[in-house]
Parts: C-alpha cells; sequence; structure tokens
C-alpha cells in the first residue's frame, strides 16, 4: 500500500496569496468547470447522491477484521478538505456534517479515467465517494475508495490552511467559510442550538405551551427600546417591529393558558457591541399563581439543569473566569448598593437628598430625578461590575419598572429581579402587575414622559392590554432573557457576534 505521509505543500512560513495568484486560481477552476461541462460531465447537474454514512459514526463504530477480509461498505458525501497525490495512490480528506476522515483512492480500484479525473478535483470540491473501512498501517480509520464522483465544483479556493480565516470581519460577513474552514465555529452553533433545544425541554416538562406572537405590532409599546419602523401599504399605517413579546404573552394569561413561553426575535434600533445586535433572541416566559421569587427558583433551576446537560458541569470557564452556576446569590437593590457604595436608600428620606448623595458621590442623574430612578444609577455605578457569579438583584424602585407589581409594604418599590453573571445582566422578572387602573395611570406616564424627552416618538398607551386586565389576570410571575448571551457564556464566546450565524454588519462600499 501507497504511503499515506500527508505530502501538503503549503508551509507555515509562506505567505497569503497575492490577488494576482488568487486570480489564476480562481481562472484555473473555472477552466476546469469549462472542460467538464463540454464534455458533457457538468458536476452541477447532479441532483442527488445516496449519503448514507457519516464520518463520526464510521470511525466510532469501526471494528477491525482480519486479513483478507475487507471491513463495512460504506457510501459517503461531503467536501474535500486536502488531497495528497501519490503515482498511482492518493489520501484525501472529506468533511461531512459530524466530521472528517481520510480516503485512499487507488488507480487500480477506481480505474484510470476515474483517477485521472479526480487528480483534477480541488480543494472544496464536493465529492460522493462509495468503498469500505479500513485500518491503515499508521494507525488511522480510512475509507478505501472503490468509487468517487464529482457532485459539486468549488470554484473559490478556500482559505489556505497556515493562515486560514482569521479576519474577524470577514468571518462575520461570509459565514459560510467560516463555518467550512474552522470546525471550531460550527461546534458553538451545535452547541447553541443544543442549548435551545434543552430551555424547550426545561419548559415543556414543567407544563409550559410555546406559542407565537406578532413580530409586527401597530405601534410602540413595552419595553423603553427605540424600534424599527416599517410601513404597511394595505393599511396605509406604520407598524413596529417588535422590541418585547410581553404583552401579547399576558394576554394568554388572561384567556386562560396559565403556563406560556415563546423562543422570539428582538428587533431594537439601537447600538451595537460586544453584547448587543439590533435583533436578537429571547425567550420570555408567563406563569399564573406564582411571583417573583417563584421565577428565582425557576431560573436557578433550569440554568443548572441546561448547563449539565450541554456542558456536563455546573463550573464553566468564560473569558479566564471561572463560574459557579451551583451557587445564587440573592440581594435586594439596596443592599446591593449598600454593600458595593456604603450608601443606605433606606434612610434616604427625599428625592432632593437622594439628588445630593448623587452629587456627592459623582454618579450621573437620570432625566427624572426621583429617588428610585437614583437608586438605579447607583447600583449601575458601583454594582453591577462587581457582580460575577450568579446574583439575583430583586425590590426594584417603581420608576424602572413600569409593567411590575408593587410591593404590598412598601409601594416604591416592586417585585421585580434581575439576575447578573460576569456582570452582564442576563434576564428580567417580575410578579406581573394585574391592577389594570394602576397600570392604566403608569402606560400613561410614560408615554407621556417619553414624548417629553423625544416628541418624534410613537409610543402610544395599549388600551387594548389595559382591557385584557379588566378581564382580570391572575397573580402571575413573568420571565424574559436573552438566548444569546446564555450561548455566549456555556460556549466562552466573547462577543455576540461569535453566537450570531449571520450577525448585523454594515455593507461594504
Amino acid at each position: 500500500m501507497a504511503s499515506e505521509e500527508r505530502n501538503t505543500t503549503a508551509q507555515p512560513e509562506e505567505q497569503e496569496l497575492s490577488a494576482q495568484e488568487y486570480n489564476e486560481l480562481v481562472a484555473v477552476r473555472r477552466q476546469k468547470l469549462k472542460e467538464l461541462q463540454e464534455a458533457g460531465k457538468d458536476p452541477f447537474q447532479q441532483t442527488k447522491y445516496p449519503q448514507s454514512d457519516f464520518a463520526a459514526e464510521v470511525k466510532a463504530n469501526f471494528v477491525d477484521v482480519p486479513e483478507g477480509e475487507h471491513g463495512q461498505d460504506v457510501c459517503m458525501a461531503g467536501r474535500m478538505m486536502s488531497k495528497r497525490v501519490m503515482g498511482k495512490a492518493s489520501f484525501a480528506d472529506l468533511r461531512d456534517r459530524t466530521g472528517d476522515i481520510q480516503m485512499y483512492i487507488r488507480r487500480d480500484d477506481v480505474g484510470t479515467e476515474e483517477y485521472q479525473a479526480f487528480k483534477k478535483f480541488d480543494i472544496g470540491d464536493i465529492v460522493g465517494v462509495k468503498g469500505f473501512v479500513f485500518r491503515t498501517k499508521m494507525g488511522e480509520i480510512s475509507v478505501h475508495v472503490k468509487e468517487i464522483v464529482l457532485l459539486s465544483k468549488s470554484l473559490l479556493p478556500l482559505p489556505e490552511k497556515f493562515h486560514g480565516l482569521k479576519d474577524t470581519e470577514t468571518r462575520y460577513r461570509q459565514r459560510y467559510v467560516d463555518l467550512i474552514v474552522n470546525p471550531d465555529v460550527k461546534e458553538t452553533f451545535v452547541k447553541r442550538s443544543a442549548i435551545l433545544r434543552e430551555l424547550r425541554s426545561y419548559l415543556d416538562g414543567k407544563g409550559f405551551l410555546e406559542v407565537e406572537t406578532p413580530i409586527l405590532t401597530p405601534f410602540e409599546i413595552g419595553a423603553a427600546a427605540r424600534p424599527f419602523i416599517t410601513h404597511h401599504n394595505t393599511l396605509d399605517m406604520d407598524m413596529v417591529l417588535r422590541i418585547e413579546t410581553e404583552l401579547y404573552l399576558k394576554r394568554l394569561i388572561v384567556g386562560g393558558m396559565e403556563r406560556v413561553y415563546e423562543v422570539g426575535r428582538i428587533f431594537r434600533n439601537e447600538g451595537m457591541d460586544p453584547k448587543h445586535n439590533p435583533e436578537f433572541t429571547t425567550i420570555e416566559l408567563y406563569q399564573a399563581y406564582t411571583d417573583y421569587h417563584g421565577m428565582m427558583d425557576l431560573v436557578e433551576d433550569m440554568m443548572k439543569t441546561v448547563a449539565m446537560k450541554v456542558c456536563g458541569t455546573l463550573q464553566v470557564s468564560y473569558q479566564g473566569k471561572e463560574i459557579d452556576l451551583s451557587h445564587w446569590e440573592r440581594m435586594t437593590m439596596v443592599e446591593a448598593v449598600k454593600k458595593y457604595s456604603g450608601v443606605d436608600f433606606d434612610e434616604v428620606e427625599s428625592d432632593a437628598q437622594a439628588v445630593a448623595l448623587a452629587k456627592e458621590h459623582h454618579v450621573e442623574l437620570p432625566e427624572i430625578p426621583t429617588k428610585g430612578a437614583i437608586l438605579a444609577e447607583f447600583f449601575d455605578a458601583f454594582v453591577e461590575d462587581n457582580l460575577i457569579q450568579p446574583t439575583f438583584i430583586y425590590d426594584y424602585p417603581v420608576e424602572v419598572s413600569p409593567l411590575a407589581k408593587r410591593k404590598p409594604n412598601d409601594p416604591m418599590f416592586t417585585e421585580r429581579f434581575e439576575y447578573f453573571i460576569n456582570a452582564t445582566e442576563f434576564g428580567n422578572a417580575f410578579s406581573e402587575l394585574n391592577d389594570p387602573i394602576d397600570q392604566k395611570g403608569r402606560f400613561e406616564r410614560q408615554v407621556a414622559e417619553r414624548k417629553q424627552l423625544e416628541p418624534a416618538s410613537k409610543a402610544q398607551v395599549d388600551y387594548d392590554y389595559v382591557m385584557a386586565l379588566e378581564y382580570g389576570l391572575p397573580p402571575t410571575g413573568g420571565l424574559g432573557f436573552g438566548v444569546d448571551r446564555l450561548v455566549m457564556l456555556l460556549t466562552d464566546s466573547a462577543s455576540i457576534r461569535d453566537v450570531l450565524l449571520f450577525p448585523t454588519m454594515k455593507p461594504l462600499d
């Protein structure tokens, strides 16, 4: 048998291809395609191939056979990632959706004509092979090819082996190439799919029903975020892409569905950074007859369950930090601010006193400087950066919580929490406000304040939602959290664009 030494021609010290060299390679590939088409062998006329075996399973299930016999017959298809031609026999690597496997192609097995055709194949071509599995003298499980066919021609060269596709912007713009040449990138998205599957499985197992609500809404509702605006021609009216799924889901609780959730794409016309993309994925869920403490328990159990299922551990490494998902701290916002700033807002008796404290501690004043709003600014300034390990912060001021139920014993605060990991907010939850009179008043104040700050805002009071509350919303706990940030955590990805297959990018000129 021919030597299987990998005679790759590229060397680490080689420079990347010049534009001229690249264009020459492209021209050669197009000429090869033209010749195939003129010979009546157009690879783009192939319609299907009976792929029945896959690299990972073939290698996992391989059993050595006695000398003189051959192993399992296989029919495989994938992208040729390398080729080492050595006279009458050659080696190549085939990559399918499960991984890579080596192919051994010999002229005497496939025939002279087919072997000559194979020698003209390029790295990146899609091929189909039939043969049997064996172990080489070097111990590598491989396919001894009996038939090889070109299924699709790659007209553009892949990034060469040693330099690869490393430019970040290019990787995001050409994710299809990124996935071909960087297997670890594919693993991130395989893991993302597993995370979503386990989240759904967890919620389904708790009796929640997955639903879908509108993406196009008639006006800006819900969260304080800038929407994308579009126009419906038939109705001759402006509409917005949703900035949350909350109010429609709570309508379903009114309707008696009791436990619902939605995996939904959200759109916010705001800034972009490593934690933010204009469109992102959230899960919002609502459960009747529980409160925000019930939601805390659900979050902690869900996060532990999903991490264990997907990662096999509750000790997660993220960007050099060890995150312990087995332990979750719980603090009120007042307790957290006192712990990290030394200021006790339980002793603050007026808005004026809060303003003075903000100036003393160089904390930015909000547009409407109330005690509650200033407490939230203190939290942003002193607390959030310290919340590395999983932490629930609860009892938020009513000024920053327009949809949360007030605390019965302290109506200046609401039954709301957010949870933080690695100094980043991961989710937001309430005991849902179900008093229609209180809700109407908060909506009207929220819209008035928004229009005061942004006169062109299309924010309106959702009076239909208020009417839904008038029919009766049971005591309800609600939760919303970002799927992308969870995927970042569990895949050790530094940027949200690393966990979005096609992140928003500015077009090239």
